[in-house]
Formats: structure tokens, C-alpha cells, sequence
């Protein structure tokens, strides 16, 4: 099997990154400004982005098997929810070790604790700062 040794003593597969030699974030959002703002802080970081403008359209890249190194999701989407998305990748094991990173402009704490519950790494209140974001991403996953 071939293996890629990152920082920090994480390993990705190498079927984990795309032929450009980048790895994959899914990034879903129903609001296209808020998609558009966090589809440029993960690509700054160096990152390839796969969006998804609901939640109907995230599972369906996460049941074609697009090999991901973490997921940003909004909790409150149309179809599906984020939590939901989050409870469907920890039941599949090709999914369950993705980072799940949650983010929600709703002001319910309760979101928050479904959204660890479900198993996401994070939870993200909007409005964020880039560098909130940026932080996640480097604590969850590691590049070279």
C-alpha cells in the first residue's frame, strides 16, 4: 500500500489526493457568499475544494467516494443537514476518520452539542474570521 508521511505524524493515502497532487476539502453551504468566502480561505491553504450547495448535493460526493482529507459543513442546509452528513460519514468506514468541521450563523448552543454528538472535530459560529478558519484547518489536518 502506498503511503504519504505528513507532519505531525498524520498519514494520508495517497488516493487521498487529487492528480494535481492537492488534497480535498468538501465544503458545503446553502448561502453562496459564505461557500464563495470559505472555498478561498481552504484553497489559500492550499487545498483543493469540491462544494456542495446543500446538503443533497455533499452526500451525493460522499457516496461517489471523492477521497477527502476533511469536510466543512453548515448545520442548517436544504434536504440534509449538516449533522446529518456527519452522521452518515461515521457510519460508512471509508468516511468515519475524515475532520468534520461544522459552522452555523444560528444562535441555538444546542447545535453546537448535536453537532459533537454526531462526531464533527469542530463547530464554527458565524460570523467567522479567516484566521478562525485557517486555525481549524491546520489543528485537523496536516500538509506537507
Amino acid at each position: 500500500m502506498n503511503w504519504k508521511t505528513e507532519k505531525g505524524s498524520v498519514f494520508f493515502k495517497m488516493s487521498e489526493v487529487s492528480d494535481n497532487g492537492q488534497s480535498r476539502v468538501l465544503v458545503a453551504d446553502d448561502d453562496p457568499a459564505i461557500l464563495r468566502l470559505v472555498k478561498a480561505i481552504v484553497e489559500k491553504e492550499g487545498y483543493e475544494v469540491i462544494t456542495a450547495r446543500d446538503g443533497k448535493e455533499a452526500y451525493k460526493v460522499l457516496q461517489a467516494g471523492e477521497p477527502l482529507v476533511a469536510a466543512i459543513f453548515d448545520v442548517v442546509m436544504p434536504y440534509i443537514q449538516g449533522t446529518e452528513l456527519v452522521r452518515y460519514m461515521q457510519s460508512e468506514k471509508r468516511l468515519m476518520k475524515i475532520p468534520v468541521i461544522m459552522m452555523t450563523a444560528e444562535q441555538n448552543s444546542r447545535l453546537s452539542s448535536d453537532s459533537f454528538a454526531a462526531g464533527a472535530v469542530a463547530f464554527l459560529p458565524k460570523p467567522f474570521t479567516n484566521a478562525q478558519l485557517q486555525t481549524m484547518l491546520r489543528m485537523f489536518i496536516r500538509q506537507s
